[in-house]
């Protein structure tokens, strides 16, 4: 397959897909070399709403630029994952409504020919956290959230389940979130578990298991690191940054939205 018919590997979703980049990249650039990357995502990123953490803000997903970006691409239909689902619940949005952006995602991920993975809610670790474990989490990560931890719960029990009528209505194929992949938190994949994700989202998109995928060095580390989103505000003033930000070295590129 050529560098141009290559398929583009879009993935959307907040902070695990940016603590995962670098090795998202190594894991492309062993599996699917010469790919071009789209990202959208960022710590306590929304698919539908504009997000705040301290003094940078990012638009939402369903308005950033990715889907000029995609448009704009020459190459073959994209593969997707949609994964870090709910941070709106925390934001006091209702899961009907969480769900309605998600289904909008995933109905413009198909309409341009997607292959589309979608991760469910890690539900098994959910179910683990006590009062004094999730007052501690709101505390620390989202202090202005007032939903109770029941109704975290019964919020996270329907989208998740509303999650997998999209995927099923629109033919994705669903990623299972083990409790194990989790730490304290519950919001966050444990780093040494990044992998099995997009081992995972690989195997979804139908892309060969190699037998020793490369492994992301430091400079991958500190090369993604340092790129910045599209379109994105701190401390109140708006900054535009060109895409693609990185060239990869197999011949694709990353673009961050």
């Amino acid at each position: 397959m050529t560098r141009f018919t290559r398929p583009p590997v879009v993935v959307l979703g907040a902070s695990n897909v940016s603590r995962g980049l670098s090795r998202l990249v190594a894991a492309m650039e062993t599996r699917s070399p010469g790919a071009d990357l789209f990202v959208a995502a960022g710590h306590g990123r929304g698919y539908g709403v504009n997000t705040r953490v301290a003094a940078r803000r990012l638009p939402s997903i369903l308005r950033s630029g990715l889907w000029r970006g995609l448009d704009r691409h020459d190459g073959a239909a994209p593969l997707a994952l949609v994964t870090d689902v709910g941070n709106e619940l925390l934001y006091g949005a209702r899961a009907v409504l969480v769900a309605s952006w998600v289904r909008e995602t995933v109905w413009r991920l198909a309409d341009r020919g997607a292959t589309i993975a979608i991760t469910r809610l890690p539900m098994a670790g959910i179910a683990e956290v006590g009062p004094v474990r999730y007052r501690a989490l709101r505390t620390f990560f989202v202090p202005g959230c007032r939903l109770s931890l029941a109704g975290l719960k019964e919020a996270a029990t329907r989208l998740d389940a509303d999650l997998q009528t999209i995927a099923g209505d629109f033919g994705a194929q669903i990623i299972e979130q083990p409790a194990h992949w989790y730490g304290f938190d519950t919001l966050h994949v444990r780093r040494r578990h990044l992998d099995d994700l997009w081992h995972m989202a690989c195997q979804a998109w139908g892309i060969p298991v190699v037998e020793s995928p490369a492994a992301s060095s430091v400079a991958t580390w500190a090369s993604v690191g340092t790129k910045a989103a599209e379109v994105r505000s701190l401390g109140g003033v708006m900054r535009f940054t060109k895409q693609p930000v990185l060239p990869l070295q197999s011949g694709g590129t990353l673009s961050l939205y």
